[in-house]
Formats: structure tokens, sequence, C-alpha cells
């Protein structure tokens, strides 16, 4: 059955709003392209709708999340401590192990049908990362990938000091896309210190400002991201 192709990009920037609040409207995105698409397969392709896409700019306030693959002593955090830093902590269903999110940190959540553009997972996640890279090299920091690891890197060639300046974790069923990257812009780093990041305990991480040594307009981060994103999966946007 051929699948009505529907390139268009939704894009919704949600601003400051707490991580849970997040996950449902995501869940809910998600949920409803998948039983959208479930629906088609279903129908006469007459009676076919184009599966919607979406991509969600979001801060959070401080909150440690821990993927389904990752180990709860990454977070060096208890109870206590958590709450002497106004952070909250949630197991979640993306892959990877423990991030942090805050304030000052871009995050972006595509909620694509990747049946619009191309079912790749991998070419995915490299797109992701090639968007970030993109715009790194625009503030004259070049960026890459290591090897092995998922995200964006500074010193990504000769490794005498790398650190990730984002991380992603991503989570797909039938081809339909949640959870994304965090991108640190003007992010506070000492609450990387609280976690061993993504479980790699010997390299460091890194943000816009430190490595400008200025704070970074968030507006004009998220008008580039936005813009290499557009180009490398060739959306079309309202």
């Amino acid at each position: 059955m051929n699948q009505i192709i529907n390139k268009t990009v939704d894009f919704r920037d949600l601003g400051l709003m707490d991580y849970q609040q997040a996950w449902d409207y995501q869940e809910a995105l998600f949920s409803e392209t998948v039983a959208l698409k479930i629906q088609n397969r279903k129908s006469q392709e007459s009676d076919q709708k184009p599966s919607p896409n979406f991509l969600l700019f979001v801060e959070h306030p401080h909150v440690y999340t821990l993927g389904k693959s990752g180990k709860a002593e990454n977070l060096l955090l208890g109870e206590a401590g958590l709450e002497k830093y106004q952070a909250k902590f949630y197991k979640i269903n993306r892959g990877g192990d423990i991030t942090y999110h805050g304030p000052g940190q871009l995050v972006g959540y595509p909620i694509l049908d990747l049946e619009n553009f191309f079912t790749d997972i991998h070419k995915y996640l490299r797109l992701l990362e090639e968007a970030i890279i993109r715009t790194c090299a625009e503030y004259g920091i070049p960026a890459g990938r290591i090897e092995g690891l998922t995200g964006v890197w500074l010193d990504h060639v000769q490794q005498k000091n790398p650190r990730k300046i984002c991380a992603m974790g991503v989570k797909s069923s039938r081809w339909v896309t949640m959870h994304g990257f965090a991108f640190n812009v003007n992010s506070d780093l000492g609450y990387f210190g609280h976690i061993i990041p993504c479980g790699i305990d010997d390299k460091a991480v890194t943000s816009l400002q430190a490595e400008l040594n200025r704070e970074v307009p968030m507006d004009e981060v998220k008008e580039k991201v936005k813009r290499h994103l557009i180009t490398l999966f060739e959306m079309d946007h309202n």
C-alpha cells in the first residue's frame, strides 16, 4: 500500500516547559500519528490521510532523565540532593543512558513519520547530529562525531580533550520518532557534575557559551538549527 507522502513539518516553540508536561505533549502527538498510520493501513486508499510531522523546541527546568538502557547509579544525587538543586528525575522510554536538561539548553523533539522522508534510523540520527554540527560551524566551532558514541563532540579528531555539546536519545515505533536532541547553548554545566553523562565518565561536557566566552541568543540558535534541519531532511514548512 502506498502511503501519501507529507514533508510538511509543523514547528512549535514551547518555550520553558516542565519535562513531564512536554513528555505528555510529545506522547499525545506521537500516539495520534501512530494511530492514524494504523487506521490508514485498514482504510481504502481514497480514505487515507497524510501523517503529520512536528518539530518541538523547548527548554526545561532542571531535570535528569534516564533512558531504558541506563543505570540509576549514574545519577550521583539522592532525594535530598535533587531537592537542594531544585531538579527532578524521570525514567523514560528513549534509548541512551542519563542526561541533564535545564534552562539555556535547546531541546528538540522531532515527531516525524520517517516514511515521509526515509526509513533509516541510523541516517535519522546522523542528520540530527549534522544539523548541530553545521550550527556550531556557523559560530566558528569545529564539531563532529566520535565513532561508537552518539551526539556531537568538540575535539573529535585528536581527542585530547573531547567534550560533548549535544546529547541524543530517540525512540521510534512504526517509523514515528519521539524524544531527540539536547544542545547546550547557555547551560549551567555544573549540573552535569551530578551525573555520569550518558554513562561516559572520561569525557567532558561543554556549551556554546563556554566555548565562545559569551552568552548566545537562544532565538538565533533556534533559527539556525531549524534552517539546517529543513535543508537536511528536505522538509516543507509553513
